[in-house]
């Protein structure tokens, strides 16, 4: 499972928790947003909220899109009882009955329900469509601030890759071109370690990608994640130590293989199937 990453954001005076554990989908915390209308027992506000036959339309919709394993069976059963006066539905008793995915429930000391951002603003809307603007407002702040981080450090990890290319580029030259081969000859051997780490990380060659990408600007290694460029900076200072051990070059790429499959997990947690495997011969 991914790492969880926290974070608060600010409405009309209220501090309303968020996480994330993929950095794509983000929870909100139903508890705080309902301490707008009864601060001493929120649980009872989003407890009568569930029981609203539109909210369980609205979340139930949410679920036959977003979740593959939502139990519509279920679903149905707790829609046909919503509006009555003996229909009560707990957050708990939600997720169990339907497997939804949703709304989340924490227990222990700090217990708490939470919704992805979607169903959370109907929530605060709910409370209070005033209320909703400022819940989205400071959200929004919050995006934009990760999103100039993210820019920050993709940015910072980009340079780093071309300085490392550049040793990597000098070790090539120093270790794997005799003073004899043509100039072209030379930018054969550039290309062909470059696309070496290229197969490894990205699956296939620069040329490949650009065969396949017609439209896009740039080279492969631009469309390429943080993380991406992170393992490949790390794998052009490997690779040209190798070059200097004198390693040949399939060898080198199962070294580096495996320093990518391990970095590459160890950052993203992304399944092994996104990377490339390599069949020995």
């Amino acid at each position: 499972m991914a790492k969880t990453i926290k974070d608060t954001i600010h409405a009309n005076g209220i501090d309303i928790s968020i996480y994330s554990e993929d950095l794509q989908n983000d929870y909100i915390s139903l508890t705080d947003i309902a301490k707008k209308r009864e601060g001493e027992y929120p649980g009872y506000v989003i407890q009568n909220w569930l029981r609203n036959k539109n909210t369980i339309a609205f979340v139930g919709l949410w679920e036959s899109i977003h979740n593959p394993n939502f139990n519509c069976i279920e679903f149905e059963a707790i829609k046909g009882e919503a509006g009555t006066n003996s229909f009560v539905l707990t957050p708990k008793r939600w997720v169990e009955s339907t497997n939804a995915i949703g709304i989340v429930t924490k227990g222990g000391r700090y217990a708490a329900t939470y919704a992805h951002k979607d169903i959370a603003f109907e929530f605060a809307s709910w409370i209070s469509p005033e209320f909703k603007l400022y819940i989205i407002e400071d959200y929004q702040r919050l995006k934009e601030g990760e999103n100039a981080r993210l820019s920050l450090g993709w940015n910072l990890n980009r340079e780093i890759s071309k300085l490392n290319y550049r040793v990597h580029t000098d070790s090539i030259k120093e270790n794997l071109i005799p003073p004899v081969l043509t100039q072209q000859q030379i930018s054969y051997t550039y290309a062909s370690e470059a696309d070496l780490l290229n197969t490894v990380l990205f699956g296939k060659t620069a040329k490949e990608w650009r065969d396949s990408n017609p439209n896009e600007k740039g080279n492969i290694r631009d469309s390429a994640t943080i993380y991406q460029l992170l393992v490949l900076a790390n794998m052009e200072s490997y690779n040209a130590i190798l070059i200097k051990q004198g390693k040949i070059q399939a060898d080198r790429m199962h070294l580096l293989h495996e320093l990518a499959v391990q970095q590459m997990t160890t950052l993203s947690s992304l399944e092994l199937s996104n990377l490339p495997g390599i069949e020995k011969k």
